[in-house]
């Protein structure tokens, strides 16, 4: 355990991200992982130092933190660690865990393994696995021996098959490496996939040992699976390996290149160059240099100019209280002045989600007032009374046609019913963007990412009917949403439809997810005047059909 210390906000979030890693190994409650990945992102969103909170009681004044999480947090504070991370670590042995999955074992059989031939390192279950000792765990037979045995040898790529981690999670994970070893993020977070699997950090060192080592030291890092000169590959809990580049200083840009982008697009590249920056490497290429994002297929020409999150000037998806939200409509348009936008549309969910509270439409009329009296305060920053509005199975509106004609921006969405044929989604869909009162269709193929597929409503026929109605298709920025995904976006933008970058945020935290579905758009190709969101106001407001 460690010494009383003064651990910053960071520190405190992740040892509580450490301990939701090791409760969801040892099978806890998903509310309990759920409540301390949550804690987690709120201390690292607090402007505070919380420890002084702590010290003072004053930590449960913050939203989501209750007698239990403040517990470890008087714990953390007092001795700068929490016991019950060593007593799980000790337990499930996590680093075991993570090199089972990277190795196709799930957590369970890898801590049998380990609690069973009473090993716990990568060398020791190499030695087992040469030992011939696999087959004394029970349930490990031939097959499984061979292919662990395989995998070790480095015979065979290993794969995480199933689950991705969210782009969300692997980006702050990535830039806390980045950050330990004075390195860049790289690879397919880089280019904001959707579902990453080759995580990358390159840095820089005349002499690369001291890096390396303190690459196998970080707490991200359970395992080391290879080590050479310059290069190290780690396995996560999750079982996700890492890269770390550690190139010579006046050939950084080279190796940055080659470890952001895809196979293909490095393909149509080779050779490259070396040089000290990407920017060299592209000039030494004679191509003007590409962002990351559209280094996915084979490119060499000049860029599009892409939207930047810089153009985006409010944000048209977010919820209040008045549904599932966190935080009241004003508090929500106080976040938003602090971020520089010019408009925020509140858009709380109708009755028909059931799964929340929604809005009736006198629930609505009540709203426009709450709204109003902000906007008087708010001035010259404007809050746009809207709506998500579910779209029911005969692709009626959740409203009637009054209540929708008086509101600024509407966004229609499909809820319930999402496994409905194809044909049946799509005629629901259309049917609901012939309504007037509609601005944009939310989040339109429904999809979860890691949870639930997209629908089958043909996105074809939708652009389409976006173009002729004039509404905007969203990206939502919810990290395990990005729907609009990347390929629909480009689809989209080809078809001559406009989109709209939007968080579908619930909290004031929410408001951040905006650069998730910028990036999003950005992969799509997608210029900034086909953005609705890029617009002034009156010329936002021009667009309603009503």
């Amino acid at each position: 355990m460690a010494e009383s210390a003064n651990p910053d906000n960071e520190a405190i979030a992740h040892q509580l991200e450490r301990l939701a890693e090791l409760l969801e190994l040892a099978e806890a409650s998903t509310f309990s992982v759920r409540a301390y990945r949550r804690a987690a992102a709120l201390i690292r969103a607090t402007p505070a130092p919380v420890a002084e909170l702590v010290r003072r009681g004053e930590v449960r004044r913050l939203s989501g933190i209750g007698p239990s999480i403040e517990g470890r947090l008087q714990e953390l504070v007092a001795t700068g660690g929490l016991r019950e991370i060593e007593e799980l670590e000790d337990r499930l042995q996590p680093g075991l865990v993570g090199l089972g999955r990277y190795l196709g074992v799930n957590p369970r059989r890898a801590a049998e393994i380990g609690r069973h031939l009473r090993i716990s390192t990568l060398d020791d279950l190499r030695a087992a696995a040469e030992e011939g000792r696999l087959r004394e765990v029970p349930g490990i037979g031939p097959a499984t021996e061979r292919r662990i045995m395989t995998a070790l040898a480095g015979e065979l790529r290993p794969s995480v098959e199933g689950r991705t981690p969210l782009l969300s999670r692997a980006r702050a994970m990535l830039q806390r490496i980045a950050d330990e070893v004075s390195g860049v993020v790289a690879g397919d977070v880089r280019r904001w996939r959707d579902q990453p699997r080759e995580l990358a950090v390159v840095t820089w060192a005349p002499d690369p040992g001291p890096i390396l080592d303190t690459f196998a030291g970080l707490a991200e890092i359970v395992s080391v699976m290879e080590r050479g000169e310059r290069r190290a590959v780690g396995v996560t809990v999750d079982g996700m390996p890492v890269e770390l580049v550690v190139a010579e200083p006046g050939a950084f840009g080279t190796a940055l290149v080659r470890a952001t982008g895809s196979r293909a697009y490095l393909e149509a590249l080779e050779p490259l160059p070396i040089a000290i920056d990407e920017e060299g490497v592209y000039a030494a290429l004679g191509i003007p240099w590409c962002p990351p994002e559209l280094r996915e297929e084979p490119f060499r020409g000049e860029p599009p100019p892409l939207v930047t999150v810089e153009q985006i000037r409010g944000d048209l998806h977010c919820h209040s209280t008045w549904s599932d939200g966190k935080a009241s409509v004003r508090e929500m348009g106080e976040a938003a002045i602090e971020l520089g936008y010019e408009y925020l549309a509140i858009c709380d969910h109708t009755r028909n989600v059931r799964v929340v509270p929604g809005l009736d439409a006198e629930d609505v009329r009540w709203q426009a007032e709450e709204i109003a009296e902000a906007n008087e305060q708010l001035a010259p920053f404007r809050l746009l009374h809207g709506i998500e509005c579910d779209i029911l199975p005969d692709g009626s509106l959740d409203l009637p046609d009054d209540v929708l004609a008086g509101l600024e921006w509407v966004q229609a969405s499909v809820h319930a019913g999402q496994r409905m044929p194809r044909d049946e989604m799509t005629r629901r869909v259309l049917t609901a963007m012939e309504h007037p009162a509609v601005s944009a269709l939310s989040h339109p193929t429904g999809r979860l990412i890691n949870h639930r597929l997209p629908n089958a409503v043909d996105l074809e026929q939708v652009v389409e009917a976006a173009v002729r109605t004039g509404i905007a298709l969203e990206v939502n920025g919810l990290p395990d949403r990005l729907d609009l995904k990347d390929e629909h976006v480009r689809l989209a933008i080809e078809g001559g439809a406009d989109i709209v970058c939007s968080t579908d945020a619930h909290s004031v935290r929410g408001l951040g997810n905006m650069p998730m579905s910028v990036a999003t758009a950005r992969r799509g190709w997608a210029p900034p005047e086909r953005v609705v969101n890029t617009r002034p106001l009156a010329e936002l407001l021009a667009r309603r059909r009503t």
